[in-house]
């Protein structure tokens, strides 16, 4: 029999549980656990600079590698700056564990030092809470933990840990849980067989069908038999920002993906679509435009693993509650050996479809002309020819994260790391440097604005520990640029603190931290520098990328409008 204190029983359980890294930052109520961490060399620690950073580096692994990201937190203010990654990785469905210390028990309700009920702060942002009430149960509470996280739908799951459950004097037998038995909880693992019937009748019989998939696809691991279906059937398919990677975006039947700034070939589809075949999508607000409107002539199929997702925003004709993988493997299993009904409808489609490309071909944007600034449209592409498309993107939140999704190329799920329920600026250097510690061989950039940059610029000091080798490419434009965009639109201009008057100078703020910077102009600056940044995998290179700052993002849809109502450009709209 092994007996260990409460703060040993978590080192041993990472290790037992195949957790590398924990991102966290030392206090008084976790001290415990921390010099359980320093007395091991297993799970490896990350001391960041912020707790938020904690959350996004531990949420930009989970992304790539598809396992729960952790961290560690002290009470209080530490497990407060955690808030804002905890609700990141909600929105999107991103598995994740964060250990929060807690003041010692006797002290709980005291309004103690450093005392935050922070299960009751987060509940309405986790997929679940803990409390842990005596050491002895923190093996079984942290096994609960990691399976609710990655099971079902993913998602945050916080535990907390009051100082007392850790002190190293009080030592219990450990033994680590190979199974959960959880009553209340039990993920469904396959669909409705007869729904999924009636669905693969729906799909082949449609005349105007599309395929509308999302982080649903991704978190699933089912882009592999997404494609397959898709491929055997012959229909267009388009994805949520979420859902980016799902299916090759260099295959002729992806158009893109579709919502607030998607593609307008995308979008049409879904207007004059008379099947839509959701999978993995949640009809988010930034898809549907207004829900009134939505896809008029569409009957709507809608598969996810969340029963409370279907029908929630728009109603589903066909609703399928299970996993995407399992689904889409036995809806190729039903396709295989069958024709669809109406071949040559579905040629008038794709002649639809391809008419639609054909109008915005070539008037995407307005290239630079010599002497003027680059067009950020421009850098991305640039970026995309020299990681011939396997980088792993993360982006901040704003312009440079829609020309991002816009403009690289993605055919791998799992490569554009992004937060798009949440919106999160500071998301993107953070999450690069999670990612980066785990494929320390594979290119990570973060693509990024003055303005997100600096809200975690302070994590350059976490690479120089570390040697973390992200390259960042900060679309430099002065100014919060979707705010102004937004303003130019529906303010008449007026730009109400969405200028940064006051910026450092980027190239002498990265060079202080010991790291190459490199400024960059003009557009024949551009891929040479970008050539310099990728040289060496292992270095941090930061380009500061001066673009047009009248520059907007289009496509963008009319609000309240329907899919099809887009402004095109600052002179056209749909």
């Amino acid at each position: 029999m092994e007996l260990l204190s409460g703060a040993d029983m978590i080192a041993r359980f990472l290790q037992d549980e195949g957790i590398e890294y924990i991102y966290g930052y030392p206090g008084g109520a976790a001290l415990h656990i921390y010099d359980a961490l320093f007395r091991q060399d297993k799970v490896k620690h990350i001391l960041v600079r912020h707790e938020q950073a904690a959350t996004h580096a531990a949420d930009g692994y989970a992304r790539a590698s598809g396992k729960p990201g952790c961290v560690l937190v002290t009470s209080g203010p530490g497990a407060t700056n955690a808030v804002t990654g905890i609700a990141t990785a909600y929105m999107d469905s991103i598995p994740m564990v964060v250990l929060c210390g807690q003041v010692a028990s006797h002290l709980i309700g005291e309004d103690a030092f450093q005392e935050t009920d922070i299960v009751g702060v987060t509940r309405p942002i986790v997929k679940h809470s803990f409390s842990i009430r005596h050491p002895s149960e923190i093996p079984e509470v942290l096994k609960k933990a990691f399976y609710l996280a990655a099971t079902g739908r993913p998602g945050p799951v916080v535990v907390d840990i009051p100082k007392d459950m850790t002190a190293p004097t009080e030592r219990y037998e450990y033994i680590y849980p190979k199974k959960v038995k959880m009553r209340s909880y039990n993920p469904v693992t396959r669909g409705h067989t007869g729904q999924i019937k009636k669905a693969v009748e729906m799909i082949l019989k449609a005349k105007r069908p599309v395929f509308y998939t999302g982080g649903g696809v991704v978190t699933g691991k089912a882009s592999e038999g997404l494609t397959d279906l898709v491929k055997q059937l012959g229909y267009p398919i388009t994805t949520t920002l979420m859902g980016i990677g799902a299916y090759p975006q260099s295959d002729r039947q992806c158009l893109g993906w579709l919502g607030m700034h998607g593609s307008y070939e995308s979008n049409m589809a879904m207007h004059h679509a008379d099947l839509i075949i959701a999978i993995g999508a949640r009809f988010d607000d930034r898809v549907t435009n207004s829900t009134s409107k939505f896809c008029p002539t569409a009957k709507i199929i809608h598969v996810d693993v969340d029963p409370s997702s279907i029908s929630k925003t728009v109603r589903a004709d066909v609703p399928i509650v299970g996993p995407a993988s399992s689904v889409i493997n036995e809806m190729i299993s039903l396709v295989q050996g069958h024709k669809i009904a109406h071949p040559e409808a579905l040629t008038e489609w794709w002649e639809k479809i391809d008419g639609w490309r054909a109008d915005r071909e070539g008037k995407l944007y307005e290239p630079s002309k010599v002497g003027e600034a680059l067009k950020p449209q421009e850098v991305i592409e640039a970026l995309c020819r020299v990681t011939r498309g396997e980088a792993y993107v993360t982006t901040d939140v704003g312009q440079h994260q829609m020309f991002a999704a816009q403009y690289y190329k993605f055919d791998k799920p799992n490569r554009l790391i992004t937060s798009g329920g949440l919106g999160t600026m500071g998301f993107g250097f953070p999450a690069a440097m999670g990612i980066k510690q785990n494929y320390p061989d594979d290119d990570v950039v973060c693509v990024t604005g003055e303005g997100s940059f600096q809200m975690m610029m302070q994590e350059l000091s976490t690479c120089k520990q570390y040697g973390v080798g992200v390259k960042i490419v900060n679309l430099n434009n002065a100014s919060l640029g979707m705010v102004r965009q937004w303003q130019d639109l529906n303010y008449k201009s007026r730009h109400a603190h969405s200028y940064m008057e006051s910026l450092p100078d980027f190239h002498m703020l990265i060079e202080a931290y010991g790291f190459t910077a490199i400024t960059v102009n003009t557009l024949d600056e551009l891929e040479p520098a970008l050539e310099r940044a990728f040289a060496d995998k292992h270095e941090l290179v930061f380009l500061d990328v001066k673009v047009d700052p009248f520059e907007h993002v289009y496509p963008m849809q009319v609000p309240l409008g329907a899919m099809r109502d887009m402004l095109l450009s600052k002179t056209e709209r749909t």
